[in-house]
């Protein structure tokens, strides 16, 4: 996909990176060799009739269900118009990296099962994008990458393929930070720089933030996305969505290319928290290929969605952690919005802790609570490809140049790691999570705290600063919260939109809970979200006619 001209200019290394890169066909074109095949017969009588009454824009996956049963429209038509929206506007925000040509044959099929009869599953039409560092048998897979830019992995990544048996459309794949490296931006060598779709000039955070802008202009219903530290929840955060992180081994991160395998979380990025809880109901669970899953095995709930109870907040006991809502670190209209959720959850019957006390700090520089085992998890990753994996040691690009100028500090700082030794047996050794001393014991610090205060559920901002402009996206990086708490715990936390500022700057509320309560979580924002209202759609991206 050739570099967009509206986009910040790029730097990137030469050698091979520049010729690979070039090879990559732009959104407009990819649609007008889809019509040509017959991907999108957007002139057909069906698609144009029963589109037509349906408006995708804001769409749940409630309403796309519900106007595909009652023949409003076809799922087909649903499609089509999502790959009309990429189409008409791609070019401003740069979210999409491959369309998926089978999206329609796909849609066709569904429509033709529907009308037989047949039983559907619980995400039957529902059009996805998925984050490029998900395996995906059908389309490249490039992690951010140019050195990936010819990667189809063997299989499907797990949470793809479960996505797909509950009958979901994979419409198209989005750009992220390069190797998911920055919490920052979503720039990546493979395909250039992703822009906020509230505010073209500001960054989505990384490194979801192809997943966070795609679906906030409605390219799909709703998206999958990673999270090491920051990466669903701070871009939703910033796109007006709701994301969740779940416990560590809750959920599966087989197929997705790995960061740090002891704090990687892949799930579900939506507008709904109820959307959000259809999907993660699908992903959740047990997989054999994911090891950190046989601690959450059997811990999953049957069904998320009975958890969103419009007066979900009340009688729950809710600490405001006000050390990540410090006044000197807090932009002021963030601060104004987070103090007015305070007060809107107290209307809505929460008891609030506030403050809630607890040094993050401290817990924060033990020792030993990270290591750079990136080129170990990228090893374990590549061998899985097979045969035709594109190396098998990420460390190589940095003797071929495939890789941002960015990048280049974040892999050379993984030189002198070894290989091909799992961390727990290196000289300094660096356990998994399970047996991580400094991440189990701020755990349990953390969970005997709450405990102590009878609390149930902590509050803080996502972020305390507003999107960075695009072009200061590393100069104006601060206020990440979403780094503090649940990545080293492994808690799970959830984020919601709680407004805008500066009229439309989108900032989200992020609560945390003990491990495998996620539906408090759902409980939580859906009586939050349902009482405020605060999502709203991006300008600039209107229904098309």
């Amino acid at each position: 996909m050739q570099p967009r001209s509206n986009a910040p200019e790029t730097s990137w290394r030469l050698g091979n990176a520049e010729g690979v890169r070039r090879k990559h066909r732009s959104i407009p074109a990819l649609l007008v060799v889809a019509l040509a095949m017959g991907w999108v017969a957007c002139t057909s009588e069906s698609g144009a009739e029963a589109g037509a009454a349906f408006e995708v824009v804001e769409a749940t996956i409630g309403d796309v269900q519900a106007a595909i049963r009652d023949g409003t429209t076809t799922c087909r038509a649903v499609v089509e118009q999502h790959l009309a929206r990429i189409a008409a506007h791609e070019d401003a925000i740069n979210a999409i990296t491959v369309l998926n040509p089978r999206a329609l044959e796909r849609a066709d099929r569904l429509d033709a099962a529907l009308a037989a009869g047949e039983t559907m599953g619980p995400l039957f039409c529902v059009p996805m994008l998925v984050k490029d560092n998900f395996d995906t048998h059908d389309m490249v897979t490039t992690g951010g990458s140019i050195a990936l830019a010819e990667n189809l992995p063997p299989d499907d990544a797990f949470m793809v393929r479960k996505i797909r048996e509950a009958d979901a459309i994979v419409i198209a794949k989005t750009n992220m930070a390069e190797w998911a490296f920055s919490p920052r931006q979503s720039v990546s060598s493979s395909f250039d720089t992703t822009r906020n779709a509230y505010a073209l000039d500001r960054v989505p955070a990384g490194s979801s933030g192809g997943t966070a802008s795609g679906v906030a202009a409605s390219f799909g219903v709703i998206g999958l996305g990673s999270d090491t530290g920051n990466s669903i929840r701070g871009p939703s955060s910033h796109l007006a969505l709701v994301g969740i992180r779940s416990t560590i081994g809750l959920t599966s991160r087989d197929g997705v290319i790995p960061l740090s395998f002891d704090r990687d979380i892949a799930g579900p990025m939506g507008r709904t928290v109820e959307d959000v809880a259809r999907v993660f109901n699908v992903v959740a669970g047990y997989d054999p290929a994911d090891p950190y899953t046989e601690a959450g095995r059997g811990r999953a709930e049957g069904d998320y969605t009975a958890f969103l109870d419009a007066d979900g907040a009340r009688g729950v006991r809710i600490g405001v952690l006000r050390a990540l809502a410090d006044p000197e670190e807090t932009d002021g209209e963030i601060l104004a919005l987070f103090e007015a959720a305070i007060d809107d959850l107290a209307a809505l019957g929460a008891e609030i802790v506030d403050p809630f006390e607890f040094d993050v700090a401290a817990e924060l520089g033990r020792e030993g609570m990270f290591c750079r085992r990136f080129r170990y998890d990228m090893w374990v990753y590549l061998r899985s490809l097979g045969p035709a994996a594109p190396m098998t040691d990420v460390l190589e690009v940095l003797e071929d140049g495939r890789y941002s100028d960015y990048a280049q500090a974040s892999l050379r700082r993984n030189e002198g790691a070894p290989l091909d030794v799992h961390p727990s047996e290196w000289d300094e050794p660096c356990p998994d999570y399970a047996e991580n001393e400094g991440r189990q014991a701020y755990l349990a610090n953390l969970v005997e705290t709450m405990d102590d205060e009878r609390v149930d559920a902590i509050l803080y901002p996502s972020w305390l600063c507003v999107p960075a402009p695009i072009d200061r996206g590393d100069e104006e990086y601060c206020g990440d919260n979403s780094q503090r708490v649940a990545p080293a715990t492994g808690m799970p936390a959830i984020t919601v939109p709680m407004g805008y500022t500066y009229g439309k700057l989108p900032a989200g509320l992020q609560i945390l809970a003990r491990p495998y309560d996620e539906g408090l979580l759902f409980r939580l924002a859906y009586g939050y979200e349902q009482a405020t209202r605060h999502r709203r759609p991006p300008d600039g991206f209107p229904e098309m006619r």
